[in-house]
This record gives C-alpha cells, structure tokens and sequence, in this order.
C-alpha cells in the first residue's frame, strides 16, 4: 500500500466521520456531570515548546469556558513516554487529558518495552491540527528547487547531512519519509535537541539541510536567511504561497505534519468523551485561538470528532511504523 493511498483513505474516512455544528448547551449539560472537578491536561513535552504553547492556549479558553479549570503539568521522560503512560494508568473519568502529537504514532514501533498500547490504551477526543514542514537549505546549497535538491542528492549518496530537533521526532520523521518517497535518497541524520538548538549549524551551512516545522522555518524563509524548496501540505499554504508543495514538484503523495490532538484513557464514558470533543471544539472555535493557532502554522480540523480522530490515528500509524521500523529508527 502506497503513502498516497493511506493518506486518501484517512480524507475519507475524515470527511465520512465529520460531526455536525455544535449545538447550543454547555458541556456539562451535554456530558453527564464532567466536569465536577479540575481537569489535568497532560503534556509530555516541556513548557514553552512548540507543542506546549497550543496546548496552554487550548486550555486557557476551556478554562474560560467549561465550570472547573484546565491545568497544564508538563510530564517529560523516555520522549512522550513519562507522560503519556501518566495518561494510560489514570482515571477514566475524563479528568485526566492527553495533548500530544505524531509522536504517538510512533512510540509502539521505538519503544521495545512500551508501558502502555498507544491505540488499546487510549481514546481520541478531537484532532486539533496539523503543522506541516518545509524543506529548509542553506544559500550556497547547488539547488535553487526540489528537483535540483533531489538530483544533486542521489548524484552524491552519503555526503550530506541534515538536522532534525531530535531522534525519533516530527523533523526527523518527515525526512526520512520524504528521502523514502523521494527514491531512497541518502543522506545522515545528525539529531539535536530542539530545532532552535540546530538552527545555527543550518545558519553557517556546516549542516546544509532540515526539514523544519513551519512556525519554526518561516522567518528564517521569509527573510532569506535559508532557502526554501518545498512544503509538506497537499496544497500551498496560505501562510505561504510562494513555497510550492513537495507534491507539486513531483514527489507523489508526501505529506508529513505535526498533528496536535487530545486523547483520554481508554474506558473513559463515551458522554464525557463527546464533552470533552465538544469543548475542545468551543474552544477551537473562539476567534482569538484560531488567529494564534493559525500564527503557529497550524491548519485547524474543526470537524473532528472522537470517531474521525481515531480514524487519522489509524492512518498515521499505518504511515509511520513501517517507515520507523524500515529506517531503524530507535529510541536512542
């Protein structure tokens, strides 16, 4: 089964599964008594991240919204290991929430001793959205578009390196998917911690490539610092219009993104779990979050529903572990 397949099946499976309009009611009249106490919203990146600030953000307005309040803990370790098996041995009463990323598509595959089933053990509420990527390379890199890029790759097998904000992550992984999707492409990993922390090895050309998440690549396109050659979104972005898609320039079906959703212990009550789906979306749906969301380069699902979310997990695993597993990708 092809990239290009997986990915149309998920659209699908999206667009079949999408709820209609919230209705009128707040989310405790609509899902039995939650929320009766305040709500831990489990993170398990660290705070100021790029994952960390939509999350704070999302809680603040369902903080405003909902009786009880939204509170942020921070639970790193192991990757996402620490605190998604936070999530997976808490209560089942939908108190306890999970913000988290593609990194759970990929835990089950890097993780031989995993604590926890990152599809048994938990239950999608809502896909928040996806943050794609843009090829990033430094000025005096001999390629001016992806065609050239790819061209001058495979004529030099091994010789370049790319950076990526660490082993395993959302930068690493969409590299690897496009040097797969590309023709097996080779080139060498050099991980850091952060994007921040590579940028200035991309910055002197001492590591010529990366391929970056778009809040993080932008500025750096925009100014003319780097160059960009291509962005991971089946269509141009409106963020930006003048970075052609990887697709368009001839590398059929890639897409690669960050997504942003929120999950709960499985056995959590299905009329809590469409409470929480619902004030995730009132809260998505407030004027000032979708303007923030949208600085951050986040393309927002506003019809997710826990049916449609479990769907895109499906697909993204279906995406990720075999890529993973075939380009030995582990946890250290």
């Amino acid at each position: 089964m092809t990239i290009a397949t997986i990915r149309r099946r998920h659209l699908l499976a999206l667009s079949a599964l999408a709820a209609p309009a919230i209705g009128a009611g707040s989310a405790r009249a609509q899902g039995a008594a939650w929320p009766n106490q305040p709500i831990r919203m489990v993170v398990p990146f660290a705070a100021g991240g790029p994952t960390d600030v939509p999350a704070r953000l999302l809680a603040e307005e369902m903080s405003k919204q909902l009786p009880q309040r939204v509170v942020v803990e921070n639970r790193t370790g192991s990757g996402v290991v620490v605190g998604t098996d936070a999530v997976a041995k808490g209560p089942q009463d939908g108190h306890t929430i999970l913000y988290t990323t593609v990194a759970h598509a990929v835990t089950r595959a890097m993780f031989p001793r995993l604590p926890f089933d990152p599809i048994a053990d938990f239950t999608p509420v809502s896909l928040v959205g996806q943050v794609p990527v843009i090829l990033l390379v430094h000025n005096s890199f001999p390629a001016t578009n992806l065609r050239e890029f790819i061209e001058v790759i495979r004529a030099n097998p091994g010789k370049y390196d790319y950076a990526s904000s660490g082993n395993g992550g959302a930068v690493h992984l969409a590299t690897e998917l496009f040097m797969h999707a590309a023709g097996g492409l080779r080139v060498n990993h050099v991980p850091f911690r952060g994007s921040s922390a590579a940028m200035p090895d991309v910055l002197s050309g001492r590591i010529p490539m990366i391929f970056d998440i778009a809040a993080s690549a932008l500025p750096y396109a925009r100014s003319g610092e780097l160059r960009a050659l291509g962005i991971s979104t089946r269509q141009r972005s409106p963020l930006a219009p003048n970075i052609p898609t990887i697709i368009e320039q001839g590398v059929a079906g890639y897409e690669a993104y960050t997504w942003h959703m929120v999950m709960v212990r499985s056995g959590t009550p299905a009329p809590v779990v469409d409470a929480i789906s619902r004030a995730v979306a009132q809260a998505v749906a407030v004027p000032a979050v979708q303007t923030r969301l949208t600085e951050l380069a986040m393309q927002l699902v506003p019809e997710s529903t826990p049916a449609s979310a479990a769907a895109y997990l499906r697909s993204e695993i279906a995406v990720w572990e075999p890529l993973v597993r075939a380009a030995n990708i582990t946890a250290n």
